[in-house]
């Protein structure tokens, strides 16, 4: 009778110290890779500042962190006025170049029609009880997310860094912002 493995190698089967020292080995390895997970990681560039370009990013981030992601937004050109407090309170919706608004961009073109439809979304917004931008601001701040205003923009636009919500990180350049990404799992740009 042979003492080769099945694979008919001719090496002798391990023995049972050997497999539970292999076994115990496996699980040191398989402990030491969970013990470094890591949250997934989400990135947002957000770069447009209309009220209907403010809640993608927002509803976007608040619901990964709710996952338990670790979530950063950063914020560049238009996209700075959802982080300004005073001018998040502002943002308007146009209906020139929206084609699902239900005005013609010649109607849309008129003086008036971007407070017009800003106000027929506002109070829509109002009378569905969704949340305004500072609330989805504040809550996101407080599930952990990362507010990043990008400081070439703050320069350009002359905005006052005391002027963006607390908790928003200011002075974060695009090489951070690039870094960010690359170690990101997800990466969207709104």
């Amino acid at each position: 009778m042979s003492t080769d493995t099945p694979t008919g190698g001719g090496d002798e089967a391990p023995t049972r110290a050997e497999l539970a020292a292999r076994v115990e080995e496996l699980e040191e390895s398989l402990a030491a890779v969970t013990e470094d997970d890591s949250p997934p990681k989400l990135s947002i560039v957000a770069t447009k500042g209309t009220l209907d370009m403010a809640y993608p990013p927002l509803i976007l981030a608040s619901t990964a962190a709710a996952f338990g992601y670790e979530v950063t937004v950063f914020h560049t050109f238009w996209g700075l006025d959802i982080l300004h407090e005073e001018r998040s309170k502002n943002l308007k919706l146009s209906a020139v170049g929206n084609p699902n608004m239900p005005v013609p961009n010649i109607v849309g073109a008129l003086p008036g029609m971007d407070r017009m439809t800003t106000a027929m979304m506002d109070k829509r917004i109002a009378d569905n009880d969704t949340a305004t931008i500072a609330e989805l601001i504040e809550t996101s701040l407080d599930m952990g997310v990362e507010f990043q205003a990008c400081q070439m923009t703050i320069e350009l636009m002359d905005y006052d860094e005391d002027d963006f919500y607390d908790g928003v990180t200011t002075g974060v350049g695009a090489a951070t912002a690039i870094q960010d990404m690359a170690d990101a799992d997800i990466q969207l740009l709104v």
